[in-house]
């Protein structure tokens, strides 16, 4: 099939005060084609998008599609004109059914056959093979399947273009497959998909081509065979860098005669999430991990040792001594810190600015009818944007505004502010760029030498190896192994997965 120019944008800039997002950037989409676009945070991705489908108004450039210029000024023109998206934060409406979230919006706001429309929901749903009911509640599905549900009514919309943005970071690898899958139909169909993903693994397994941004500039358009992985990086990062480098040994291990001190012990924990009773524990300046399939039971551990989730049996030892973990307030009152897994849900205050988020959780100690002065809270701010070299414009800016990278580098400050002695970490680096997360990365390494215990937790196993030194092992809500030393490698962990029991 010969390459048809689908969508052309030409000569994109936008401006905010005080940041050129885009500069002079161009975009190709092809019919048949799934092209990635990649990029650090902050990189342009998201704002390019966001004017392709009128959420921004460009300031200069021009948008052809099917070879006719077009003027987007809102995301309903976008709709109309064929271009479908689909968010990582899911858009959708929770208060109402599958079938009602499918076609809302459409036929002038007014749904005149319940019946046609529950039918041809079910219809979809069966086509692509989505575990869910068109009558059921949306609230009432797994995330996941939230995210199939969003991508169905995408499908249904007939569009030209589908811009699937970090679709796949609330997937397991069956669901990844599966959307693969829909995405190859389409593509056979004519559609030309734009994929935005920090997944490397996936952008190799499934696009056709790859453009790379980097600060708000075009770096380049590559066929995916032209482009090895270390190349991709390197491009996106503005320097040469091996993604797979071992920064353990940039650090030095923690060595001091409380090494072997146990900072936090549990024994068989359970909360009311199912998790089985489970025993754990860290020493002093230890990472370790929980890694385990998505709903293997991981962020339910750390949960529960935070008090996040209602704890129902088991006991804690804080330094040797059994305290009572019952709320969040508990577990930072003994030195505990937890940076969740869902940063706009459980982190981020999106309209506060980046210095009060970062003073939250010491003024929450504090106690709010004792206030930090304003020279006390300038200061803590500008600490850590310089330490954790964040990117805002100042500390004034609402957190909303800033990259995830970014978001999370100010939930991570909020925590560090707390000097803890144990910081859990669930997913620190989901969805932001290769070079934040290597930041993110050798900071825990960093601050794990200086005698601070780190619970990791990541989807991605590479990224454990390269920063844990002890592995538990879950599968179905229970602890099934424990790894470390030789046997911290990528076979033992999925073989452990795949068949390994504890002996608890």
């Amino acid at each position: 099939m010969d390459e048809y120019r689908l969508l052309e944008m030409r000569g994109i800039d936008k401006t905010f005060p005080g940041v050129r997002a885009l500069q002079n950037v161009d975009f190709t989409l092809n019919a048949g084609e799934i092209h990635a676009l990649m990029g650090e945070n902050g990189a342009g991705k998201s704002t390019l998008i966001k004017v392709l489908t009128g959420v921004y108004s460009k300031d200069a450039g021009t948008i052809h599609l099917d070879g006719k210029e077009v003027k987007i000024h809102s995301p309903q023109d976008a709709q109309n004109a064929g271009i479908s998206t689909v968010y990582q934060e899911i858009t959708l409406c929770p208060n109402l059914s599958v079938a009602e979230n499918m076609f809302i919006g459409r036929g002038n706001g007014k749904i005149t056959n319940w019946k046609e429309m529950n039918d041809r929901a079910k219809a979809l749903l069966e086509r692509l093979d989505i575990p869910a009911k068109a009558t059921q509640q949306l609230a009432n599905c797994s995330i996941a399947v939230q995210q199939m549900v969003a991508i169905a009514r995408a499908i249904d919309m007939e569009c030209k273009v589908l811009i699937l943005d970090e679709p796949t970071s609330s997937l397991d690898e069956q669901e990844v497959e599966k959307l693969f899958g829909f995405m190859r139909d389409l593509k056979a169909m004519g559609v030309g998909i734009i994929f935005v993903t920090h997944f490397l693994d996936q952008v190799y397994e499934v696009c056709d081509k790859i453009t790379v941004l980097r600060d708000g500039q075009l770096v380049g358009e590559y066929e995916i065979r032209d482009l090895p992985r270390v190349q991709l990086v390197a491009k996106m990062l503005g320097k040469e860098m091996d993604d797979l480098s071992d920064i353990k040994g940039e650090h030095e291990a923690y060595h001091s005669p409380d090494a072997d001190m146990k900072i936090f012990e549990a024994e068989k924990l359970q909360s009311n999430t199912g998790i089985k009773p489970f025993n754990f524990y860290i020493n002093k300046g230890e990472v370790n991990g929980f890694t385990g399939l998505l709903g293997s039971g991981r962020s339910e551990c750390v949960r529960a040792i935070f008090g996040a989730d209602r704890v129902i049996g088991g006991k804690v030892k804080v330094k040797g001594k059994e305290v009572k973990i019952h709320k969040p307030k508990d577990a930072m009152k003994n030195g505990i810190a937890y940076l969740p897994e869902d940063r706009k849900v459980d982190g981020i205050i999106g309209d506060l600015s980046v210095r009060e988020n970062i003073i939250l959780a010491l003024q929450v100690m504090k106690g709010f009818f004792k206030p930090f002065t304003k020279a006390q809270a300038y200061a803590f701010a500008d600490e850590y944007i310089k330490k954790l070299n964040i990117k805002t414009a100042s500390a004034d800016t609402p957190i909303k505004s800033l990259s995830g990278g970014n978001q999370q580098k100010v939930i991570l400050a909020r925590w560090l502010l707390m000097h803890p002695e144990y910081l859990i970490l669930d997913e620190p680096t989901r969805g932001i760029d290769v070079g934040t997360k290597v930041d993110i990365q050798k900071l825990v390494l960093e601050l794990a030498s200086g005698g601070m215990s780190i619970t990791f937790i990541s989807s991605e196993t590479d990224e454990m190896l390269r920063t844990c030194s002890r592995l538990i092992v879950m599968r179905d809500r229970k602890v099934v192994g424990e790894l470390s030393g030789e046997d911290l490698t990528q076979s033992m962990i999925m073989s452990t997965i795949a068949g390994g029991e504890s002996d608890e």
